[in-house]
């Protein structure tokens, strides 16, 4: 019998950058729906901390707060980062 050596790789993170990213999509669609500008919201939000700046449709109000706002600000800087392929660029 052969030995394997491939190693395997897991990661927790993202299930929980999964979460995350799952959790603003469903916010910001919630204020699109009640006619909200979603960005003054949510960054009124990540900004004071305070909960109204979310609506309650959908439980919006209730998912946003069950994450923690650094956690917001962590996954909105990746999500940039990726999008303007930037963690290509840095590699020496």
């Amino acid at each position: 019998m052969m030995n394997d050596n491939r190693t395997q790789y897991f990661s927790v993170i993202n299930e929980s950058e999964n979460r995350v990213s799952n959790i603003l999509i469903d916010v910001y669609q919630a204020l699109i729906q009640k006619g909200y500008n979603p960005v003054n919201q949510m960054t009124g939000y990540i900004m004071s901390g305070d909960p109204t700046y979310i609506t309650g449709y959908n439980n919006s109000r209730s998912k946003i707060t069950q994450i923690n706002r650094d956690d917001i600000v962590e996954e909105l800087v990746r999500a940039f980062v990726e999008y303007h392929h930037l963690n290509d660029t840095n590699k020496s």
